[in-house]
């Protein structure tokens, strides 16, 4: 008899964790043989949480398609339902002045706010950064297989997280990434905390997609503004209604009073 748990954890790493797919075998009532299931389950180095884990984060149920499977490294605590959390996310070609806001407004709230982001270039990756540097806590949700570093140039940054924080995927072993992956793991970048917050990003920018699931659990933005005639995402979210934030204390005050 295939425990449930187990089961999960076969259909993600069989189907590369597409929820489509897994979901598809769920319903069909697959029924794989026991032994290939066994010798799947011995190819997953990572630790795993699955939905049907006590410790599965009950605001999962909220959102678009809940993950079936999370391979992790580190603390997966940080992602109880208790902490405070925040997510820092913003553009991969970051100016000067969008990382020196991040930095600030990351280093003031770190000793608070666990930072939630997807360690790729740019902003996600300097908030990381500054948050571990400030002392605080973080975690990197990836759009790659929870074993394949992406990009490649923040390898030290993920064996960090790996050891002192949590680095968390949908994705198993070491699945290098897809475009669609990186859309698909929005969703759960925009789950895991109680804020979001975009210290910059352009108006093409890959994280308005994060913005919109966010908003759809009903979540407030929070945004950096910037020059009139920049090119800014920031600047439109602010005149639809996100909250202009300045300074750490400024975010530290919205979070507190929207939580």
């Amino acid at each position: 008899m295939i425990k449930g748990r187990d089961l999960l954890i076969y259909f993600s790493v069989k189907y590369n964790g597409d929820w489509n797919e897994i979901y598809n075998a769920i319903k069909t009532r697959n029924k794989p043989d026991p032994e290939e299931v066994e010798a799947t389950l011995k190819t997953v180095k990572a630790n795993v949480l699955t939905l049907l884990d006590e410790e599965y984060p009950k605001r999962f149920n909220f959102m678009t398609c809940p993950p079936f499977v999370l391979f992790y490294y580190g603390d997966i605590s940080l992602i109880a339902d208790d902490k405070n959390s925040i997510g820092v996310i913003g553009s991969r070609n970051n100016t000067d002045y969008g990382k020196e806001m991040t930095e600030y407004l990351v280093s003031g709230i770190s000793k608070q706010l666990i930072v939630v982001s997807g360690m790729a270039i740019g902003i996600d990756s300097i908030g990381q950064q500054a948050c571990i540097d400030a002392g605080g806590k973080t975690i990197a949700v990836l759009g790659s297989g929870i074993d394949y570093c992406y990009p490649a140039r923040n390898k030290e940054l993920y064996e960090t997280l790996k050891k002192d924080h949590l680095v968390i995927s949908e994705y198993p072993n070491d699945l290098k990434p897809e475009p669609i992956h990186f859309t698909e793991r929005n969703r759960i970048i925009a789950a895991i905390p109680a804020a979001l917050l975009v210290p910059e990003a352009h108006n093409r920018s890959g994280s308005l997609s994060t913005v919109s699931h966010a908003l759809q659990l009903g979540k407030p933005i929070f945004c950096v503004p910037h020059l009139a005639t920049s090119d800014s995402l920031c600047n439109a979210l602010i005149k639809d209604g996100a909250i202009l934030v300045e300074t750490p204390e400024e975010v530290l005050d919205d979070y507190n009073y929207f939580k």
